[in-house]
């Protein structure tokens, strides 16, 4: 009996080097090939949900904006600017102060400076009239500084402000631009 065994295993064949590294090598080239699709799927995923947030916070921003520009009793900017400042009465949700108080909604260069020429903006909104001290960022990622047109009150019509949030994480990208538009009314202004 143990000299059967001796013989069933030396007859026993196993693999040879060649063989193990002609394996490994397939199975190499496989495991590369799921890890690559594993990170594009990842980076994919990454880039959308920058994609989503960007996108949320600009609509956030423009909701906020509406609710503001809807309770003015007042708009002070030029036409086509990156800035506007509204006049909120004491009765505006937004304005905490009791008492009129002015706001200023204003687009800010990469580099911070309010009305700036270096791609991507953001926009922020501060208390009071200018663009400057303790203000709340709104949305980023803006590829255009002059997003306020505002048009003044005509006989019989209320004025309203015109937004226009572009979004686009990649501005080499048209493709990819989300883009946010609205004329709002002024509701507490009084016609002419």
């Amino acid at each position: 009996m143990i000299a059967r065994l001796r013989g069933r295993l030396a007859e026993s064949g196993g693999y040879s080097l060649s063989e193990m590294i002609v394996v490994m090598a397939i199975l190499g080239i496989v495991l590369a090939a799921l890890v690559q699709l594993f990170v594009s799927a990842s980076h994919a995923q990454v880039d959308m949900n920058n994609r989503f947030q960007a996108q949320q916070n600009a609509r956030l921003a423009l909701d906020g904006l509406r609710r503001e520009i809807h309770c003015a009793s007042g708009v002070t900017g030029t036409p086509t600017t990156s800035s506007i400042t509204l006049t909120l009465g004491a009765y505006c949700p937004t304005n905490t102060t009791g008492a009129a108080a002015s706001v200023t909604w204003c687009t800010e260069d990469k580099t911070g400076t309010p009305g700036g020429t270096t791609v991507p903006y953001t926009l922020w909104r501060y208390s009071g009239t200018s663009c400057s001290g303790t203000g709340h960022q709104w949305a980023g990622n803006l590829t255009m500084g002059t997003v306020f047109a505002y048009s003044a009150p005509t006989t019989g019509n209320l004025g309203y402000v015109s937004v226009d949030l572009p979004v686009d994480l990649t501005p080499g990208d048209t493709m990819q631009r989300y883009e946010l538009k609205d004329s709002i009314v002024l509701r507490n202004t009084t016609r002419p």
